[in-house]
C-alpha cells in the first residue's frame, strides 16, 4: 500500500502542501531515501526543501511539463481504472475507493511504474 496519503476537499496550496509534510511525510521519511516532486507551484513554497532535507531524505525536482518522467501519473490511472469499477457517486464511497485503491497498491506496482519512467531501482 501507500505509506503516506492525504485527501483534502481542496486545491493543494502551498499552505496544504506544507501540512501535509509536517503531518504526513517527513515523519515517515528516513535519511538517503529521495522525494521526487513535480513542478506544482505548492511543491516549491518556502519550507518544502528545508523539511524534507531535515529528515535526511533528498528532495529532487522532475523537469517542466515532463509527466513522461512522473510514476505518479502511472498510479492516477491505476486510481482511475479502481474508481469506474467501483462507480463511488458520494464523496464518503469515493474516498473509501480511493483509500481502497492505494491500499492495493503494491511494491511491484512501484517498480513497474518507476521502471516505466526510466529510473532504476536497486
Amino acid at each position: 500500500g501507500v505509506l503516506a496519503s492525504m485527501t483534502v476537499e481542496s486545491p493543494t496550496d502551498g499552505e496544504v502542501f506544507l501540512a501535509y509534510l509536517d503531518e504526513i511525510l517527513c515523519p515517515c521519511l528516513e535519511p538517503g531515501q529521495i522525494v521526487i516532486a513535480d513542478n506544482l507551484s505548492a511543491h516549491k513554497v518556502d519550507g518544502v526543501r528545508e523539511r524534507i532535507e531535515a529528515t535526511g531524505a533528498t528532495l529532487l525536482y522532475l523537469p517542466p511539463y515532463s509527466p513522461d518522467f512522473n510514476p505518479i501519473e502511472k498510479a492516477w490511472s491505476k486510481i482511475k481504472q479502481h474508481l469506474r469499477k467501483t462507480k463511488a457517486r458520494t464523496l464518503e464511497r469515493l474516498e473509501h475507493a480511493v483509500g481502497q485503491s492505494l491500499a492495493n497498491f503494491t511494491s511491484q506496482d512501484a517498480r513497474g511504474w518507476f521502471h516505466h519512467c526510466g529510473y532504476a531501482i536497486h
